[in-house]
């Protein structure tokens, strides 16, 4: 029964697993709701917050209602009739609004790279370490397109030097793997290099196993646990404001890889040479990260104005 709950527990991602965890004591303690649940009270349920939690949160939900009356064998409430027109109701009623990241545009990650080379060369010990951590957090990040997740988890033993320069990732889960490890080519490049940027920072902090990228205390030690989750979007927005980029609020761990998917786009990359490159399977997935039509749009009009006036007109 443990090999079981071992593979089981394998199948679901951590990030997953924390979200139906809240959704659970979300339930119990902050509605009141009891445990196993009636079709009933899930309805009621789902009708109270109706207009408080966003359309995906309320599915989370029911998700992971529906996961821990499977686990603990009983019957799932969340597939009843009711609590089925209860969610077409809610989502007749209160259709989702779709919020994307903001993509990192490529010059704003110049501005950014310059304020940590800055850094690196001017600051003090701990200022200096934490610079090469985050300047190899970001050009590994935007390069390579990975979700936050992948970045944190990644792994000195994951990193292996190719004979181009480059390096090769692997990961060996990711939300599109299906459980199956994956290589990811990280190219050196002339700028911005990744490559660089990783065997700066690896070696100054001398991590030789473990975490890449780790917390480091005020006097510059570099710790053996790797970044929290919740820390990533913080310092992201942290280095954006601190680099002067507009509306650093308004970006996420997502904005690295949909900063990547725009300029690849915008450099006449194929949607499947961008596909296979990132990982993604479904090109409805790949669309969702693409920022085209308005930078496009622009350009075509800007050319159309260039243009000399027809002398017929």
């Amino acid at each position: 029964m443990q090999r079981i709950e071992r593979y089981i527990e394998a199948a679901t991602r951590d990030n997953t697993r924390r979200g139906y965890r809240a959704a659970i004591r979300h339930y119990e303690e902050t509605w009141g709701g009891l445990l196993p649940a009636t079709a009933e009270s899930v309805a009621r349920y789902l009708a109270d917050h109706a207009e408080q939690l966003a359309l995906n949160t309320l599915r989370l939900h029911l998700a992971a209602l529906a996961r821990w009356h499977r686990d603990q064998g009983f019957p799932d409430p969340t597939k009843a009739p009711v609590v089925r027109q209860v969610m077409r109701g809610i989502t007749e009623l209160h259709p989702a609004r779709e919020h994307q990241a903001r993509a990192l545009r490529l010059e704003d990650l110049v501005r950014v790279d310059a304020m940590l080379e800055t850094r690196i060369r001017t600051g003090g010990l701990a200022e200096a370490l934490r610079a090469r951590r985050d300047r190899a957090l970001l050009l590994v990040g935007f390069w390579r397109a990975f979700r936050g997740d992948e970045l944190l988890r990644l792994a000195v033993e994951d990193v292996r030097q190719e004979h181009d320069g480059g390096l090769l990732i692997r990961l060996a889960r990711t939300k599109t793997s299906h459980g199956e490890s994956r290589d990811y080519p990280l190219p050196r490049l002339s700028r911005l290099c990744p490559v660089t940027a990783y065997a700066d920072w690896v070696g100054c902090a001398g991590i030789e196993r473990g975490a890449v990228f780790r917390g480091i205390d005020r006097w510059g030690r570099v710790r053996e646990q790797g970044l929290h989750p919740n820390s990533l979007i913080p310092l992201l927005r942290r280095l954006l404001e601190e680099a002067g980029v507009a509306d650093a609020a308004s970006y996420s761990a997502h904005s690295l890889r949909r900063g990547f998917a725009s300029w690849a786009s915008a450099s006449q990359w194929q949607l499947r040479e961008l596909m296979d490159y990132v990982g993604w399977r479904d090109a409805r997935s790949a669309l969702r990260y693409i920022e085209r039509a308005a930078p496009r749009l622009g350009g075509r009009i800007e050319r159309a104005l260039a243009a000399p006036e027809d002398a017929s007109g």
